[in-house]
């Protein structure tokens, strides 16, 4: 099921912005088979390994290399996420690969990119986005710059691999050739900061936390804490949505909408922007999160909750839309975007490490001589 089925795609196993993209592609009905390493690692409940087979290959044997190349010769696609020219040490890098399969695409992840003076330094998404110019705005006003979780480099990383490998298979349609995707997390971030080039053009970005529009300087687009210790996000943007967020507080409509102008300046120039939100953090902390979430739903004054990830599966929206599955016990994130012809079926949780070798090296024509030769060598798991 989903638009990718019957694409296959070998997944050298890593972390972070890797199996995310072999997550996101699988869901999408990619038969994609994950190579771990010798000896495969401990079962666990790894949302990011789901839905694809497992085998697992030593590849600092010449057995398990030809293994991994004879499995890439009927891919169309092999994913790696090492620091640059560690596949090639190995063995398995594109240019070999793509000389015995010419239609590979060979998809290459890595924080710094294969090429410029950091390519071969060890980094982890806090590094790249901090070379992206977004983190320095990720923070509050006065404060040091704030970690966003690793979303923006691991996670838009997969996300800029994924895009490659699909455009990359899509080019091959035409001409038949694959080619290799270098997708960097650094250039993730970048390209998600492409908005705020063209504010900074225009002089209307400041950079540092806390400062910018959308970084939390303005009263209409932030975060107030209600009477319980919860959180809701206020983002009313547009004068229509400002102006019914004013309303719905029973702010005063003279302090809040002179000239009847709301919107991107709520009001008043910038300078103003400080005290504004100061009364409006009075006003929400009068009564419970949950109670402003059921004033406000439906409003179009564009006030939530916050909600934490223990309460979002049971939001009503979420619930209704199938945001959240249930697999294997373990409630996680559905398979996104949706699709009304091809759509994508429910994941299967993550295989136990290397438990697919044996039939997936079969499928290849690995006779049973030869998988015992494997197996006795260790370069694969003990077979049945």
């Amino acid at each position: 099921m989903g638009p990718l089925a019957n694409i296959r795609i070998i997944e050298l196993a890593g972390l972070g912005a890797a199996p995310y993209a072999g997550m996101m592609l699988s869901d999408m009905g990619a038969d994609v088979i994950r190579v771990e390493r010798m000896p495969p690692p401990a079962p666990m409940p790894d949302v990011l390994a789901r839905g694809r087979r497992s085998i697992a290959l030593d590849l600092k044997q010449p057995e398990g290399v030809e293994a991994l190349l004879v499995l890439a010769d009927s891919a169309d696609v092999l994913m790696e996420g090492f620091r640059p020219g560690v596949a090639e040490r190995l063995g398995v890098g594109p240019e070999t690969c793509m000389a015995r399969n010419p239609g590979l695409v060979y998809g290459r992840i890595t924080g710094w990119g294969q090429d410029g003076p950091l390519a071969g330094s060890a980094g982890h998404d806090l590094n790249y986005i901090a070379l992206s110019g977004a983190l320095m705005a990720i923070g509050p006003a006065g404060g040091k710059p704030v970690p966003p979780l690793n979303l923006i480099g691991d996670f838009g990383g997969g996300l800029l691999m994924c895009f490659g490998i699909v455009a990359a298979l899509l080019e091959r349609t035409r001409s038949g050739r694959g080619q290799v995707v270098d997708a960097a997390m650094l250039d993730a971030a970048a390209s998600f900061m492409g908005m705020f080039c063209g504010f900074r053009a225009m002089g209307a970005f400041d950079e540092r936390p806390g400062r910018s529009m959308l970084g939390g300087a303005a009263h209409f687009y932030d975060t107030y804490e209600t009477a319980d210790g919860g959180f809701v996000a206020v983002a009313c943007i547009e004068p229509e949505f400002y102006q019914r967020m004013v309303e719905m507080l029973g702010l005063d409509a003279a302090e809040f909408l002179p000239r009847g102008f709301g919107g991107l300046r709520g009001g008043q120039e910038p300078e103003g922007w400080a005290a504004l939100k100061r009364r409006m953090a009075e006003v929400f902390r009068s009564r419970t999160r949950d109670e402003w979430a059921e004033s406000f739903e439906r409003s179009d004054a564009c006030v939530s909750p916050v909600l934490g990830l223990s309460e979002a599966p049971a939001h009503p929206h979420n619930v209704a839309r199938g945001t959240f599955v249930d697999v294997d016990s373990v409630t996680q994130n559905a398979p996104a975007p949706r699709f009304s012809r091809t759509p994508a079926g429910t994941p299967r949780p993550a295989a136990t490490p290397g438990a697919d070798t044996e039939s997936v090296l079969r499928e290849a024509g690995f006779d049973e001589r030869r998988l015992g030769s494997l197996s006795d060598r260790g370069v694969i798991p003990q077979i049945s």
